[in-house]
């Protein structure tokens, strides 16, 4: 396991941050990336996420802390993570994609990191602005997010060796193979509600008339 986390993948993962074109094909083509670390980042980034709208200033936050359920957020974060990762794999299978599973898994894990330290820091400044400022948190927030993003695409397209367009089309195929998933898996959920329940019922008749 210290192989995943060795101070070479540490760096290598910050060049990425800095240099994601350059980054992400060396990913793809010399293993230079580490699952267990990209999962580790998207795990911080749960938390950092749920950090700043507990710690973040009543100034450019009306969140009720009572409201953050940081085991829900951190389990809800996960399951996004993995849920578009697998539909990112499923429809660059059919679209001709050369990245792995593993690759798609640290492409987008290592894209959180930017937002990541964006939260950290927002969350600190937030405690020193004014009303008035508060423009520059939200730009600060915004810029974060933003080169996040930019990350995953370069990511996306690099490892799958996509053009831009065939990127953001698979992108949107992806979000929408995501919603299929999620129908599928809240249909499925239904129907074994409805079995188990159909079988707890005759089992509580036949204990009933017995």
């Amino acid at each position: 396991m210290r192989k995943y986390f060795s101070g070479e993948k540490w760096s290598y993962m910050l060049y990425t941050i800095s240099h994601p074109m350059d980054g992400y094909y060396w990913i793809r083509h010399a293993e230079r990336g580490s699952v267990p670390l990209a999962v580790l980042m998207v795990v911080l980034f749960s938390v950092c996420f749920t950090a700043n709208r507990l710690l973040a200033s009543f100034v450019v936050n009306d969140i009720n802390p009572r409201a953050v359920d940081i085991l829900y957020e951190l389990g809800g974060v996960l399951a996004f993570y993995l849920l578009l990762c697998v539909s990112n794999w499923c429809v660059t299978c059919l679209m001709n994609g050369e990245g792995r599973m593993k690759d798609i898994i640290i492409a987008v894990g290592y894209g959180t990191v930017p937002i990541t330290m964006v939260l950290l820091l927002s969350t600190l400044i937030s405690q020193f602005i004014a009303d008035d400022e508060q423009a520059f948190y939200t730009l600060l927030l915004a810029a974060g997010i933003a080169y996040g993003v930019i990350m995953i695409l370069i990511g996306i397209m690099q490892i799958h060796n996509y053009t831009l367009g065939k990127t953001l089309i698979t992108l949107f195929l992806t979000f929408v193979a995501l919603l299929i998933i999620v129908f599928l898996i809240l249909l499925l959920t239904n129907l074994l509600g409805m079995v188990y329940n159909f079988f707890r019922s005759v089992y509580t008749e036949i204990i009933f008339r017995t």
